[in-house]
């Protein structure tokens, strides 16, 4: 008779023995260091050559004005003059703007998608594929959409203006600087929307049933149900949502230079396409100065990110 060992009896019997235990490749939980560095060796390369060594690069430029080749250290007249740049200052302002408001937009609208789909609107299984559509089209595509949306002659949001009788809420959406910040938002806003909607439909569905049929059957409404049951159950997940669209809109790029290119006046500008225009649009012909503010940027980014899980971790840590 042949007896079968599981490799949990295989190596509890070496052990006892004293006898080594094997390390080959075949079992990934004995692999030795060159195996591990042979697998890992590829992925490290193209971290530091594409993330880690820029990184530094754009730190030690900082402290130079670079014109072609040359280099002429300034030491940190850079930085100085950062504190005296106006218009660095509105790119700031307009980005924690972005950055702190946005992430409630885009976290609430997902939310209630989800809550819609989850409470079995009509057509749900439709209306799943075409919230979610959104995700994956490109920025480019999404601006140019949105650009004819917004088109002040024949663009839906005006015409539907018109049509009701409010001509004089028509306006150049992209145009205004009043309304341009606020109209890029919601554009980027209806993008993401679906990725919110599919993680708070999973976070919806792994809730305990007992907790929510135990309200259903005391009579609970959906409005009471969502506030004093689903939503403080969902609040790990909501918080994470929004610390990852926080991350996203701190180096918000694409839209906004597709969009308005940071205008009018400046309303829009934010410190990633200031970046960009200090360094390749301005012909100055210095990556010196914006590689001070990609630096002063990157150490903003990150102390907020550990501000915000800080201020967000929970104390009283929920189970079920």
């Amino acid at each position: 008779m042949t007896v079968q060992l599981t490799s949990a009896e295989v190596s509890a019997t070496a052990r006892a023995s004293g006898a080594p235990l094997a390390r080959s490749f075949s079992d990934p939980r004995r692999a030795s260091f060159p195996v591990l560095l042979v697998f890992l060796l590829p992925a490290l390369l193209v971290y530091v050559g594409l993330t880690a060594y820029p990184a530094f690069r754009t730190i030690y430029d900082s402290f130079f004005t670079i014109e072609g080749l040359e280099r002429i250290p300034v030491g940190l007249a850079n930085y100085a003059a950062l504190l005296q740049d106006e218009t660095f200052w509105v790119a700031v302002r307009n980005t924690f703007i972005w950055s702190f408001v946005a992430p409630v937009l885009d976290v609430t609208t997902g939310l209630l998608l989800a809550l819609a789909l989850y409470a079995g609107v009509p057509f749900a299984r439709f209306l799943r594929i075409a919230w979610f559509t959104p995700v994956l089209l490109s920025y480019v595509v999404v601006a140019i959409l949105w650009m004819w949306i917004y088109n002040y002659d024949w663009g839906v949001v005006n015409v539907a203006l018109r049509a009701v009788g409010l001509d004089g809420w028509a306006r150049s959406w992209l145009g205004d600087p009043n309304f341009a910040l606020a109209s890029v938002m919601v554009t980027h806003a209806w993008k993401w929307a679906g990725f919110n909607m599919v993680v708070c439909l999973a976070a919806i569905h792994s809730l305990p049933s007992e907790v929510l049929e135990a309200a259903e059957l005391d009579n609970c409404g959906w409005g009471a149900k969502l506030r004093h049951i689903i939503v403080p159950m969902l609040k790990p997940t909501l918080l994470n949502l929004y610390v990852l669209a926080f991350i996203g809109k701190m180096k918000v790029f694409d839209l906004v230079w597709i969009m308005t290119g940071g205008g009018p006046l400046w309303a829009t500008e934010t410190v990633s396409t200031y970046v960009y225009k200090r360094a390749f649009n301005w012909n100055t012909f210095d990556l010196g100065y914006p590689s001070a503010i990609a630096t002063v940027w990157f150490g903003v980014v990150c102390a907020a990110v550990i501000l915000l899980n800080k201020a967000f971790k929970s104390k009283d840590r929920l189970e079920y």
